[in-house]
């Protein structure tokens, strides 16, 4: 392998499975955290050579600093995320603007930073989410900015090329660390699968757009079939 596997956005969550994976596989494995002790210290945890860095997607100005010192990437993956609830009848402009920030110019920012250091083997995987297609009172942002990854996966896919880019949108993970425990029948009762997502489903999901060559410009969603 050629180059390193950036994950930014992996002291939690999935971002810190997808990390572990990698590094149990043999991968340099740099994660990323907005607390630089933080992201050592998972980063330790999860053992086998992985990394750690600070790098906040809300400050874009910071962000080519914080990946400064990184070689040769082979694949960058984009997890980090906030949950947000925001009317319009009670719109939080200071909440919005730090969301979009984030995903929107801060996922962006970051393959910027690190464009020229693409192997062209790899790959570039965005995270989203479910929320743009099904909304609900208060995912205002969140369904506008999780409907814009679709369009950076249209847009970066051709100007990256022949690094791929894609994106994964994840419905309910019931193991996950913010929903296992919560009253979730109804939802497992709309799926056609009769069960939901879990952290390894949408680990190998994410791998599989990682790894397979031949797969561009996929938005992959990962729920079960959810109706």
């Amino acid at each position: 392998m050629t180059g390193s596997v950036v994950i930014v956005g992996g002291t939690a969550g999935l971002g810190r499975d997808l990390a572990a994976h990698y590094a149990a596989a043999g991968r340099e494995v740099v994660l990323t955290g907005r607390d630089k002790a933080r992201a050592e210290q998972v980063a330790a945890e999860i053992g086998h050579g992985a990394g750690g860095i600070a790098l906040d997607l809300t400050d874009p100005h910071g962000i080519a600093p914080a990946v400064a010192d990184l070689g040769p990437v082979e694949h960058l993956v984009l997890a980090a995320i906030e949950r947000d609830s925001n009317t319009v009848a009670a719109y939080d402009i200071v909440h919005a603007i730090h969301l979009t920030t984030l995903k929107l110019v801060g996922y962006t920012e970051t393959v910027h930073a690190l464009a020229d250091r693409f192997t062209g083997t790899g790959s570039v995987l965005l995270f989203g989410g479910m929320a743009r297609i099904r909304p609900y009172p208060g995912s205002t942002t969140v369904s506008a900015i999780n409907a814009g990854v679709i369009g950076m996966v249209r847009t970066l896919s051709c100007e990256l090329a022949p690094t791929r880019v894609n994106s994964i949108h994840p419905g309910i993970v019931g193991d996950s660390p913010y929903w296992s425990g919560k009253p979730l029948d109804a939802v497992v009762a709309g799926t056609l699968t009769g069960r939901l997502a879990t952290m390894a489903n949408t680990v190998s999901a994410a791998v599989f757009l990682m790894e397979n060559q031949s797969v561009n410009g996929v938005d992959l969603a990962v729920d079960g079939g959810w109706r």
